[in-house]
């Protein structure tokens, strides 16, 4: 008996379980996302109006990852109906590529994935999600044709063009620190952003004007000597060689300043993939008076990454967005990582600051693995004192009821409903196999990962054991509890770190 045969005996037009992961669940996008809620969802969602930080622990498949595609979402729904108050949206979840950029800088004693974890600082991860930041707002600023997913933004023309000289130089230095694009050249796209910024950069040539006009000058004098018969007086001759080249001075001394400026941001934004030579030859698009004072990213401190903070939220309101989410997930997935619980906490501990997720006009959305909570019930007086965990709306255990699930999976069933059917879960199962039962069985799956792999897993063993010929409907009751059971082994050898899940 095949399971599709089965599915459309009940009206049913695709197998609603047969995806795991939010991310490639097509069921979950198309329908309930916009249905299907944790009971926590309005104390993560908070009010979009006043973003607000939120923590969320749970256990693989108990449904983080859709809850952030859920956020992502319902935030784009609310931009739609606030244009002039929309929320930028940073979706910080693939730590690999920083990961990697940050270890090729360390030295070889320092590349153990403990130890390049343990380096890795709260400005790292500043310097990360200002990556994301901005580089997903240069791509929509340009109208690349495969801008950054990691962004949500929703950019008008003509508020671009309302950006004064200043705060042009502003989004013109961010991008010269963080945008982080491979589609073209560094030099090509930042020039560009200028030229669609309209930013003006003949000031940064007076240097070298001045050094031709000087070489120019004395060129012409000393034709006229030679010209006039004087050529004798031109001595000595390696003297007046040189003094045609002074004039170069003032922009050889600007150089090599850019020059270091440009290996001090190399040297100390650690997650780039920038190169010292162009970065120079960009920040020489600026005049001395431009860069005099402004912050960037060249010390190991936070202070002037709040600072381009604060410079890119500026930014961001001037183009109708009033705020900024980051949605952090996925932190046991990068390979340095590898599902370990102390990596997790290295990586994770620096972020826990309080002045950073309180930050005004930011919301940080952490979703977290379960196993982190063990190390916070360890901490001491200081970590608390940092992180200010009872500030940051935190939820310690992303649970689900035994009825959450059974309505999770109801919702399933409906949104793979043919139309004009309307099939319920009990319709699958012989009468005996009651609600009260399917929601005790439910309870003790915990997470609508493993309830389906369940489901799919009973459907399926369901329909091998019938031939098309002889086919049958509804599922018994001692085929439940058999592959109930064989899942709560599964389970049991998954939370022992033994299995698969």
């Amino acid at each position: 008996m095949k399971v599709q045969q089965f599915l459309d005996h009940h009206g049913i037009s695709r197998n609603p379980f047969a995806e795991e992961d939010a991310q490639t669940d097509p069921v979950f996008k198309e329908f309930c996302i916009e249905s299907t809620y944790h009971p926590t969802w309005d104390k993560v969602y908070g009010d979009p109006a006043e973003p607000s930080t939120s923590i969320i622990f749970g256990e693989k498949g108990s449904g983080k990852t859709a809850m952030r595609l859920q956020l992502a979402r319902h935030i784009e729904h609310y931009n739609d109906r606030h244009p002039g108050r929309r929320l930028f949206v940073i979706h910080y979840d693939d730590f690999n590529p920083f990961l990697d950029r940050f270890r090729d800088r360390l030295s070889n004693r320092n590349r153990r994935p403990e130890r390049v974890l343990s380096l890795f600082k709260l400005w790292d991860h500043m310097d990360s999600v200002l990556s994301l930041a901005v580089t997903g707002l240069v791509d929509h600023i340009l109208g690349v044709r495969q801008p950054s997913t990691a962004v949500i933004c929703d950019l008008d023309p003509a508020l671009i063009d309302k950006l004064d000289r200043h705060q042009a130089r502003d989004l013109l230095l961010l991008a010269a620190c963080y945008d982080q694009s491979t589609a073209e050249t560094f030099k090509g796209r930042w020039h560009r952003l200028r030229r669609r910024l309209r930013f003006q950069s003949w000031r940064s040539y007076w240097p070298l004007a001045f050094g031709w006009s000087w070489l120019i000058g004395w060129l012409a004098l000393y034709i006229a000597l030679w010209a006039n018969g004087h050529g004798s007086r031109i001595w000595p001759l390696w003297l007046f060689a040189i003094i045609p080249l002074l004039g170069f001075i003032p922009w050889l001394w600007k150089s090599w300043k850019n020059f270091w400026l440009a290996r001090g941001i190399l040297g100390r934004m650690r997650v780039g993939i920038h190169e010292t030579n162009p970065l120079r030859q960009v920040l020489m698009q600026f005049s001395p008076a431009e860069l005099s004072g402004q912050p960037l990213p060249n010390k190991d401190s936070t202070d002037d990454r709040y600072e381009l903070l604060m410079k890119l939220q500026g930014l961001l309101a001037q183009l109708g967005h009033s705020g900024i989410i980051v949605l952090v997930d996925r932190l046991d997935e990068p390979h340095l990582v590898n599902g370990s619980a102390e990596l997790m906490k290295a990586l994770l501990w620096p972020l826990l600051d309080n002045k950073f997720l309180k930050h005004t006009g930011i919301g940080v959305k952490l979703m977290l693995p379960i196993e982190l909570t063990r190390f916070i019930e360890r901490e001491e007086r200081d970590f608390y004192q940092r992180a200010r965990l009872d500030k940051q709306n935190m939820i310690p255990s992303f649970e689900w009821t035994g009825e959450s699930l059974f309505d999770v999976a109801t919702a399933r069933l409906k949104a793979c409903a043919k139309p004009g059917a309307a099939p319920a879960l009990a319709d699958l199962f012989e009468p005996s196999v009651t609600q009260q039962r399917m929601i005790e069985a439910f309870r003790t799956l915990r997470v609508p990962r493993r309830l389906f792999k369940f489901m799919y897993s009973l459907i399926a063993a369901h329909c091998n054991a019938h031939t098309d010929q002889a086919p049958s409907w509804t599922i018994a009751p001692t085929l439940f509890e058999s592959t109930l059971a064989l899942s709560l082994r599964d389970q049991d050898a998954f939370d022992r770190g033994v299995g698969a899940g």
